[in-house]
């Protein structure tokens, strides 16, 4: 049940006892938030499509912040595969508390000029950003609707705010982002809004975060520049801290009069034209 917070802020970021499941979060920002919420107690679940794939990641976070962990195998994209991953989730403590909806992906190794990209290509990303975060939502959703609380994350972009200026990934031979991943990113903050108002009045918030660039260390040189220029912070996210407040405030009693909201990561990338 959720508690009210009255003497101590840190009640206020205290996810003690708590059950998370983070889709994806296996390295880069699904590890971090992972990591933010194991830190303030809560026991983690972790999903990935390959088996054994998890092993690592659990380890590093139970033995680090000593809270329970449990890697489960799912791809979103198979409704019955969602849906027996929330079952044993559900069992694991008896209750789900968090969902972090981070699995998906950007433009791969495959084509991303829109005029030669495949229809197989745009309708397996949309696929695996979209609609699988929408099976998530479903299946998570129908237990935190059950309990009468809980509090459901979902990992949208800032491709689906601003429109891109390709330029800088030209000139400095970087693989672009498809036109179908902003439309799919641009679909979880509409769906999160919209699920927001559907889920209210079963005690449950429904809110997105939207990060910009993060330099993951596998960048052109150019790149990194040319887009830290175009931010008002001056540089790109870094793993292991930016995007960290940002989801242990959403997950957190801290934010329970929040409902709907996008809240966007980026440096001011997306305010500074």
């Amino acid at each position: 049940m959720k508690k009210e917070y009255q003497n101590k802020m840190s009640d206020a970021f205290s996810l003690k006892d708590k059950v998370a499941i983070i889709t994806g979060g296996n390295a880069g920002l699904g590890y971090d938030m992972s990591c933010a919420l194991a830190e303030a107690g809560c026991h983690i679940i972790l999903t990935s499509r390959i088996p054994g794939k998890l092993n690592d990641s659990i380890k590093k976070i139970k033995d680090k912040y000593n809270v329970d962990t449990l890697a489960l195998t799912m791809d979103q994209c198979f409704p019955e595969q969602v849906k027996e991953m929330a079952k044993q989730a559900k069992e694991w403590k008896g209750h789900i508390d968090v969902l972090i909806n981070n699995a998906g992906g950007g433009s791969g190794a495959s084509e991303s000029n829109f005029f030669k990209r495949s229809p197989e290509d745009i309708k397996n990303l949309i696929t695996a950003n979209l609609i699988g975060a929408i099976f998530c939502c479903q299946e998570v959703g129908r237990v935190m609707a059950e309990q009468g609380y809980g509090k459901i994350i979902n990992i949208g972009s800032i491709a689906g705010i601003v429109g891109r200026d390709r330029s800088m990934y030209k000139k400095n031979n970087k693989m672009e982002q498809p036109v179908d991943y902003a439309a799919s990113k641009a679909g979880i903050i509409g769906m999160t809004k919209d699920l927001a108002a559907f889920m209210a009045p079963y005690g449950v918030n429904v809110n997105c975060i939207s990060p910009g660039g993060f330099d993951k260390g596998e960048l052109p040189e150019g790149f990194v520049k040319s887009y830290s220029d175009a931010t008002a912070l001056g540089r790109m996210g870094r793993l292991g801290s930016d995007i960290k407040g940002a989801a242990l405030f959403l997950a957190s009693p801290a934010s329970d009069y929040i409902t709907g909201h996008n809240l966007i990561v980026d440096g001011g990338f997306t305010i500074w034209k």
